[in-house]
């Protein structure tokens, strides 16, 4: 029997703390859907790369920057679950935000993949 309301799954990913206020955890939500779907632009876009880019770059090439994107999008994917458990912890038990760690790296991955890109059009 729940005595808090709560389910089993929310018991045990969120032990302890209080309920915030709903605004923050619905800003944390939308932050989560933010991050999802920058993952699914990554894998569009590692989609792509491969489906459409026959013509521009040699297949060890595109292979490579597809799956550069579609890694960058799986990590996003998986990194933003877990910010969005982190930062509800940190709700929950008033504790400061955690630092977002897969900003950094997105940033870092985009960049360097965007470089490559520039590069191969360039030389060839």
């Amino acid at each position: 029997m729940k005595s808090s309301g709560r389910s089993r799954i929310a018991e045990t990913l969120l032990p302890g703390g209080s309920e915030p206020d709903p605004r923050f955890t619905l800003a944390n939500e939308r932050t989560f859907l933010a991050w999802i779907r920058t993952s699914l632009a990554f894998l569009a876009g590692g989609i792509a790369v491969e489906a459409f880019t026959g013509d521009l770059f040699q297949e060890p090439v595109r292979k490579a920057l597809s799956v550069a994107l579609l890694l960058l999008g799986m990590f996003i994917s998986g990194g933003s679950a877990l910010r969005w458990l982190r930062v509800e912890r940190s709700l929950r038990h008033g504790l400061p935000l955690p630092l977002p760690l897969i900003a950094p790296i997105l940033g870092i991955g985009g960049a360097v993949v965007a470089a490559v890109i520039v590069f191969l059009v360039l030389v060839s």
